[in-house]
């Protein structure tokens, strides 16, 4: 069994975490570098804090609605509820809030996420409707550092699949997924151990 310090980790989600999910079953391994001590949500029916809660990990609800537009505000009782349990580093997995520049400054190099597509092709939502709809021949997935603009972080790991024909949105999603539940472990024990990292904008070491 190592002997290594584990650095405390939390997920933030916004519904049911199948990202979460491929995160705490890695960690479950002595050998991995981080810990996943804490899974948050911005919404209290997030289906993802009851599956935290059944592997034994601490969960929190801090729901955004409340907040109104003042964004700032939810993060800053977020950022509370991250500092209460200790967390050194942030993954985010399906957790549907544009952060501010506050926020990800505060947590900058320590704040990763991975998005459905190969960036920095088509950031922002939707990305395998419009990836069948522009017929590219690949597809994937990436694992970033996050910066103030959106989907726009150095990347830490990608994966590719095929566009295959007769794929519609559903098909081309799942075969996208398999390989978000495999890299973004791989990713997160990068940047945990210090192999990958952030410095002046650019991801290295990796």
């Amino acid at each position: 069994m190592s002997t290594a310090r584990r650095v405390p980790t939390a997920i933030l989600i916004s519904g049911r975490g199948s990202n979460m999910v491929a995160l705490i079953e890695a960690a479950r391994a002595a050998e991995f570098p981080a810990e996943i001590v804490l899974v948050a949500a911005n919404l209290p029916d997030a289906g993802g804090l009851q599956r935290a809660a059944a592997a034994g990990i601490a969960t929190a609800s801090v729901d955004h609605r409340p907040f109104g537009k003042d964004r700032e505000a939810f993060e800053r009782a977020l950022d509370a509820e991250l500092q209460a349990h200790g967390i050194e580093l942030v993954a985010l997995a399906g957790f549907m809030r544009v952060l501010t520049p506050w926020f990800v400054t505060r947590w900058q190099g320590r704040l990763i996420n991975i998005h459905p597509s190969l960036l920095p092709d088509f950031r922002g939502t939707h990305t395998h409707a419009r990836a069948l709809e522009a017929g590219v021949a690949e597809h994937g997935c990436t694992v970033h550092f996050v910066v103030p603009e959106l989907d726009a972080g150095p990347t830490i790991l990608q994966a590719k699949v095929p566009v295959l024909p007769g794929d519609d949105e559903a098909s081309l999603s799942a075969r996208v997924l398999e390989q978000e539940h495999r890299i973004y472990p791989q990713a997160l024990a990068l940047v945990a151990s210090g192999a990958a990292r952030l410095e002046d904008g650019v991801a290295i070491g990796r």
